[in-house]
């Protein structure tokens, strides 16, 4: 039988999360200083994955040795493969195929098109669509899934219109806005299905809880966008004329070269919809997860261009691909140094304070914490301080701190969230490079809003 050897069982010496979370600061801080130093993310994370995973291993915190199987079987892997959340790697990776290329049959500029002149060449109107498009999209899908979907759409849109001067405010608000219909409901994002499943928050409970603050969140990061971007609606008769008759002259149809594909192509983004929405539940693709959904349907939209796929692969973001690799290498290696459980130990103490201080230290506390951190083991590891205190029920209030903070804190930095990530790597695709501090710059108003909300709507209406 092959040994399985384990990481030591005590708790790291305090010494030692110390050094792990300077690490992790210093990660942060070279993220924030891209543009200085002239690295892509991938790089940056990739150098600290590295050190990372060495300092580890001489620490003799890592879990070396076989995984162990079913059946009595184990398996040889390098450390830091498990480290890495594969489902989002896959998700990411699929949705991307997927979307690169049933975009070829023009499914994407035809909606982008019909929603440009439903908005009758009305940027402000415009906006309205796709924020609620975002937030709808979100609530049912991935939120990085439904970031590269209305992304994509947003471009073609503001490009029609020669517009694409507002094509940064779209996206960032479109990117902030994933996170907020992530709250909607328990299968929106994954710290909502762990928090949910340990409070005992049944979906319809979970969806009547989240609804009010959602809208309404939604509504005031569209009205700020239009102040902080300055996009305006048409006001005079004369501009609306003029929109009117540049969206009349639009054609939905152009580009659309193959009529056959185009009609394919809607059947397998209503399949990649309904699939990935229900994949939670449905038999055996539970088992096999999203990832497994969104590489599936990119394997068979690929079929229509069997011969030229080199093309979808190198249409690929890999930087985003290999940043978030490394990045999921980075938190698990300060998972095992105890620097995330430390954080979890600090919060814990923050609930003594009492229910109303103590609540919204909570709230608070895990919103900065995810703005830094991966916000899946952070809730993993709030919940489970949750869990094992008395006396604290389902309708507690410190649990929607929790969900609250987990999911909002990924709006103060471009490494917050998954679809945080995503959004900024949409700008650079166009060519609209967005630095690490101007991302907290520009998002600042609006993480701010969103926490300060969540703070009123627990402490006073869920209280």
């Amino acid at each position: 039988m092959i040994p399985v050897l384990t990481a030591t069982a005590h708790a790291p010496p305090t010494w030692m999360v110390a050094a792990f979370a300077a690490l992790l600061v210093l990660m942060i801080v070279g993220l924030a200083l891209e543009e200085v130093i002239h690295a892509k993310k991938s790089m940056i994370t990739g150098v600290f994955a590295i050190v990372s995973l060495f300092a580890g291993a001489v620490a003799g915190i890592l879990p070396f040795g076989a995984v162990e199987l079913p059946g009595g079987h184990h398996v040889e892997l390098p450390v830091y493969i498990p480290a890495v959340d594969w489902g989002v790697i896959t998700i990411i990776l699929g949705s991307s195929l997927f979307v690169d290329t049933v975009s070829r049959s023009g499914i994407f500029t035809w909606t982008a098109i019909r929603l440009t002149k439903l908005s009758g060449g009305d940027p402000l109107r415009l906006l309205a669509f796709y924020c609620a498009l975002t937030v709808g999209f979100s609530a049912v899908l991935n939120n990085v899934t439904a970031m590269i979907i209305v992304g994509s759409l947003s471009a073609v849109s503001l490009a029609k219109l020669g517009k694409r001067d507002l094509l940064l405010g779209f996206l960032l608000t479109e990117g902030l806005l994933t996170n907020i219909g992530g709250l909607l409901t328990l299968i929106s994002s994954v710290p909502n299905i762990i928090l949910g499943n340990l409070a005992g928050i049944h979906f319809l409970e979970f969806f009547v809880v989240a609804a009010p603050y959602t809208l309404l969140s939604a509504a005031l990061t569209l009205l700020m966008a239009v102040y902080l971007f300055g996009i305006q609606p048409l006001r005079t008769e004369a501009e609306k004329r003029e929109a009117a008759a540049l969206v009349a002259g639009f054609d939905e149809n152009d580009g659309i070269e193959s009529r056959a594909f185009f009609q394919l192509s809607w059947a397998l983004l209503a399949g990649f919809i309904a699939m990935m929405s229900l994949a939670g539940v449905l038999p055996y693709v539970a088992d096999l997860g999203m990832g497994f959904v969104a590489l599936g349907f990119a394997i068979v939209a690929m079929l229509r261009y069997k011969s030229s796929v080199d093309r979808n692969y190198q249409a690929m973001d890999w930087d985003l691909l290999f940043f978030f690799i490394f990045l999921f290498v980075v938190i698990n290696v300060m998972e095992h140094a105890g620097v995330l459980g430390a954080l979890g130990g600090a919060i814990g103490l923050l609930i003594e304070l009492g229910d109303t201080v103590g609540t919204g230290a909570l709230l608070v506390a895990s919103a900065l914490a995810s703005a830094v951190t991966d916000n899946v083991p952070l809730a993993a590891v709030l919940g489970k301080i949750l869990a094992a205190r008395d006396g604290i029920t389902a309708d507690s209030p410190l649990w929607w701190a929790c969900i609250f903070g987990a999911n909002l804190g990924g709006n103060f930095t471009p490494i917050g969230s998954a679809s945080t990530v995503v959004a900024v790597a949409v700008m650079h695709k166009h060519d609209l490079p967005l630095t690490f501090v101007a991302f907290v710059k520009k998002a600042l108003p609006f993480a701010l809003m969103h926490v300060l909300l969540a703070l009123v709507y627990v402490l006073v209406v869920l209280a």
